[in-house]
């Protein structure tokens, strides 16, 4: 593939670029006018992390998954990030390992954070993460994030002892009763909050419903607070993933994935980054591929996915707020 940054470097353009550039990309843009929304009638507030935001209360886009998938092409995205991350949610973990062996770091920042707390050592993130990857003890030790999403997902405990597997129940009853209102996994524990603070804050995307009409499968997601220019992005492509994967594993085609917000905010030091990228146009809509063997939610690996006609600008890069 030809060097994207170099491309757009070039002074012209090839007839075939330049359409492919000016094609309205319908799903991209429900998110940039979001970010346009934020900009506008976004009001100051303070924060957890004290970097302050723009901030907006109560909003809702909607992306239809049988137009293609939903991943941004006005900044590069991490996809195979996404990916792991999912699967790790799927498998139940909550311990750094995993994703660092697999050299995803999306989650690193927290845990680091809190041994250095903790210890007073003077040692760096990469060291810390080298010793996660490698020495059993020690990411037991220090790579738990606490009963965040997955554990949440997958290990749900009961008040007189046992857990709940909520994916396997909500799959389990999507193929029986489809009609049913309550194909619902939270991962808001209110018992467990106190416990997931080692991964820096109760969850944010915290409960989702499934929705079954005409054959579709469709997915909307509560998200309580969302980071809207590094985490959003990511949240958007993760649930439209999800959605995929269970509509397959159920025999359905996909509908909508519905994200429905509480507080939506852009950091105050996000806005230039986030007025770069809205001067950008999008690129054509990719499709997902994904292996039509995999009839079992658990055994999905990385290699069953494919994206397929992806293009997209350089990435755009920001600080995460923690």
């Amino acid at each position: 593939m030809k060097n994207l940054a170099a491309d757009l470097e070039q002074q012209t353009e090839s007839p075939e670029r330049s359409r492919r550039n000016n094609m309205k990309n319908a799903l991209e843009q429900t998110y940039l006018d979001l970010l346009k929304d934020v900009l506008k009638n976004g009001v100051y507030k303070d924060d957890r992390t004290k970097t302050g935001t723009k901030s907006v209360f109560g909003r809702q886009v909607r992306f239809d998954l049988s137009k293609g998938f939903p991943l941004l092409t006005t900044k590069k995205m991490f996809l195979r990030g996404i990916i792991i991350e999912l699967l790790w949610f799927l498998n139940g973990d909550s311990n750094l390992q995993y994703l660092a062996q697999n050299n995803v770091h999306i989650w690193d920042d927290w845990p680091y954070k809190n041994y250095v707390a903790r210890n007073m050592k003077h040692v760096t993130q990469e060291e810390f993460i080298e010793k996660i990857k490698t020495n059993d003890a020690f990411a037991k030790k220090w790579g738990n994030l606490g009963p965040v999403y997955g554990y949440q997902w997958r290990h749900w405990k009961k008040p007189g002892g046992g857990e709940i597997d909520q994916i396997a129940q909500v799959i389990d009853r999507i193929k029986k009763v489809p009609h049913d209102r309550r194909l619902i996994v939270s991962a808001w524990n209110v018992s467990d909050i106190e416990e997931m603070a080692i991964a820096g804050l109760p969850p944010c995307h915290s409960l989702f419903q499934f929705y079954v009409s005409n054959g579709k499968l469709s997915c909307q997601l509560y998200q309580r607070s969302a980071d809207l220019f590094l985490g959003v992005p990511f949240n958007i492509a993760s649930y439209a993933l999800l959605t995929l994967m269970v509509a397959q594993v159920c025999g359905l085609k996909p509908g909508d994935f519905v994200h429905t917000f509480g507080d939506v905010h852009i950091y105050s030091n996000h806005i230039s980054q986030v007025k770069e990228q809205l001067k950008r146009k999008s690129f054509k809509v990719p499709k997902m591929v994904i292996n039509p063997k995999v009839k079992n939610i658990f055994k999905f690996k990385v290699e069953d996915f494919t994206l397929v006609g992806y293009e997209s600008h350089p990435s755009i890069k920001a600080p995460i707020a923690i």
